[in-house]
Order: C-alpha cells, then structure tokens, then sequence
C-alpha cells in the first residue's frame, strides 16, 4: 500500500496549490460556498495529477532505472508492477472525471481533462522537444489557476497569469539544470531531451525569466484593486528568487521544489511571511 501511494506521488501535490491563487487574491477565500468548491478543485485537480504520474512512470521505467534517484520510485524499483499501476491510473482517471462531473462545473471538468490529455502529450512526444517541454509544464500550472477562477467565480489578474507562467518555466528550467548537472555524462540515456539543453544555454534563460518574474510581479501589485501596500510583499518574492538559485548554485536542491519546502528553512520562512502578508493586506485591508 505504501509503494501504492508513492506512485500516486503525494509530495508533488503541492504544485496544485496554485488552484488557490483566484480565490486567495480576489478576497474571497472566507467565503465558504466558493472555498468548498476550491477544495473540491483542488482533491481532483491531485487525483488527475497522480494519473498523470503514474502514467509517466510506465512509460520512462526502463530509463528511470538508469536514474540515480528515480530508479528507487515503485516502478524502477519493482515494488509495484506495471500492471497494477495501469490499473490503479484507469480507475483514478475514472473516478475524477465521474466525481467532477458531479460537484463541479462542466468548465472545470474541461480543464482537468485538457490538463490530462495535454500531459499524455507531454508524455509521449512533448518533453522531448526542446523549448516545448517547458512551455508545456507552464501550460500545466495556467491551467491550475484557471480551474480555481472558474470553480470559485473568482477573476485572476492577467499579471497573476503571466506570473504564473513565468514562475513555473523558472521552475521547469531549473529542474532540467538540476538534471544536467546530476547526471552528467549520462543526461542523455536517461532523459533524451538533456542532449538539446546545457547548463550555459539554461542559465542564458533564466537571466530573462528570473527579472521577468519580479516585473510581472511589481506591476501586478502597482495595479491591484485590493490594496496599493501589495508593494511590500515585494521583498518576499525577490528574496525568494535569490535564495532559490543560491540552492540551485550551492546545493542544486532546486531540481524538486518539494524539496527546497522540505529542507530549506529560510525559503520555507521566506513563503510563509509572503503567504501572511498577502492576507493581512487583502483580508484586514491595509
């Protein structure tokens, strides 16, 4: 069972905390009828990821067996058969489309379906194609954040989107940086798409996404209609994008962003104050 729900990929769930990102800047979040059908966004947006994992890990279990951290996942490892995990993502995918056809929006329903098929594509033919790759992961958290406004009602700031889609290609960067730099000489046999990348070319993108970021982020808070203090949860965000590519330099932790949560301290600090005054500000209207 333990093997079972590994393979579901818990920790990485995390990233669907963006589905809250509507209802917590729109002011809303009190609101229980629209926080209700957040959360419910949220449980299947984690059960429609975790057939996407699942899905990934069938196809890439011989190359994650060549993986120094991936060959101990269930599959690599062989604590779970392919069999049982095929399985397990039939009836995940089952129960998700059913339970939100029931408590969900039909534009919802759309989305976590694109969100799916778009991933298979990713799967199969998308993260091999170099540029595409990460572009399709952003696709992926844009599509988080829209699920959110429409289960709640709640519109997003195009700052926020733009926001969204910056932050996640940084992310998506580094963890291919992360990749190279782990594996080396033996990027390519475990991960095709590594062959198309290098450390320098990586580290040339970031040196516009990075500052791309901060911008989207500053004139977001310069034309919020909840509060003109939104300026000083500025700091936060510039703080945390330092200390994420210092551990990425330092410590290359950045390849997982559930793991800089996990063993980052101060970035963990650094997101809680970010979280605490972005609520302060909305909610007490400072």
């Amino acid at each position: 069972m333990a093997a079972v729900i590994e393979l579901m990929r818990p920790k990485q769930w995390i990233k669907n905390f963006f589905i809250f990102a509507a209802i917590i800047f729109s002011g809303n979040f009190l609101k229980l009828e629209l926080l209700k059908n957040n959360l419910f966004t949220y449980v299947l947006f984690c059960v429609g990821s975790s057939v996407v994992y699942i899905l990934n890990d069938i196809v890439d279990i011989e190359k994650d067996r060549c993986h120094p951290d991936k060959k101990n996942r269930p599959l690599p490892s062989g604590r779970v058969s392919k069999n049982t995990a095929f399985i397990l993502a039939s009836i995940l995918f089952v129960l998700v489309l059913c339970f939100s056809y029931i408590l969900l929006d039909i534009k919802v329903v759309f989305i976590i379906l694109l969100y799916i098929i778009v991933n298979v594509c990713y799967t199969f033919k998308l993260k091999n194609v170099v540029i595409i790759d990460v572009m399709t992961i952003a696709l992926g958290f844009v599509l988080r954040v829209e699920s959110g406004s429409i289960a709640t009602g709640a519109e997003v700031s195009p700052w926020l989107f733009l926001c969204t889609v910056l932050l996640s290609l940084f992310l998506a960067l580094n963890k291919r940086k992360s990749e190279l730099t782990v594996l080396k000489d033996r990027s390519s046999s475990s991960r095709m798409i590594l062959a198309k990348y290098s450390v320098e070319n990586i580290n040339k993108m970031l040196t516009i996404v990075n500052p791309s970021i901060l911008m989207a982020y500053c004139l977001y808070t310069f034309g919020s209609i909840q509060s003109d203090t939104m300026i000083f949860t500025i700091p936060f965000v510039l703080y945390g994008i330092f200390r994420y590519e210092y551990l990425m330099d330092r410590k290359n932790i950045g390849g997982k962003p559930e793991d800089v949560f996990e063993k980052d301290i101060p970035f963990l600090i650094n997101i809680l104050l970010w979280i605490g005054a972005v609520i302060i500000i909305i909610y007490l209207k400072l």
